[in-house]
């Protein structure tokens, strides 16, 4: 039995966030001295994914060998890791410093690390390099060009902004098994879950949203959240393929 609470769950939706047209919206900053908080858990149903096939294919010495991963990362009681979770079309909220860290983009072990994460919109994007080898790192939204910057050597890193919202894909040119996702958020509230799939969402002020999750494998999901002023509402997001 689950226990009592607020709880909202939906299907996964097909559509990708990789799909919407690139358009930055702005938040209008206003102190929120009431605000609610959103928890939840990401929970996946139905028989995980086969797992993917990694087939390093040069630069072995550093990429290392033929590996399999999982598509959607599991906790015992089946919560997703690395699932972005963020308000859609929030008109106003609390302030945020959108230059207050720097983010980064690191590869390693021709891997992208992290391998998801949120980052402001204008954000300036460091993107940099631990590996001997050439990494051509390539960020697509949609199909549109964000960035695509060549670090030849151990050490070099490169700054870009990120101006656009929405979900880029990560690639590295020079090594096509490298994948990594990069969600630009328009407002300061979203979140990536943790190991077990859960995560929290603060100062959210009072109103009704639209809650949306994002998960590589599966796609986006979009739930409906009721916010209450100094109140804290349980959501759970169900993904299944």
């Amino acid at each position: 039995m689950r226990p009592s609470r607020m709880l909202f769950s939906v299907v996964a939706l097909t559509v990708a966030l990789t799909t919407r047209t690139p358009i930055a919206y702005s938040c209008q900053e206003t102190p929120v001295t009431d605000g609610g908080t959103i928890t939840g858990k990401v929970i996946f149903h139905g028989s995980p994914p086969p797992l993917k096939m990694i087939i390093p294919t040069k630069d072995q010495e550093v990429c290392g060998g033929i590996r399999e991963e999982p598509q959607v990362i599991l906790s015992e009681d089946r919560g997703v890791q690395d699932a972005v979770v963020f308000l859609k079309a929030v008109g106003s909220g609390k302030p945020w410093d959108r230059h207050a860290k720097t983010p980064t983009l690191t590869n390693k072990n021709c891997d992208f690390v992290p391998h998801v994460q949120v980052v402001p919109v204008e954000s300036d994007l460091e993107i940099n390099t631990v590996d001997p080898v050439l990494h051509a790192t390539h960020g697509f939204l949609g199909k549109r060009t964000v960035f695509s910057v060549t670090l030849p050597n151990k050490g070099d890193r490169v700054v870009r902004p990120l101006k656009k919202t929405g979900m880029v894909r990560v690639e590295c040119d020079a090594h096509g098994w490298m994948l990594g996702w990069i969600y630009v958020a328009d407002n300061p509230y979203f979140a990536v879950t943790v190991n077990d799939g859960s995560f929290t969402i603060t100062g959210v002020p009072a109103g009704a949203y639209t809650l949306v999750t994002w998960q590589e494998y599966v796609g986006t999901v979009e739930v409906p959240v009721v916010v209450k002023a100094n109140e804290a509402v349980s959501v759970q997001v169900d993904l299944n393929k």
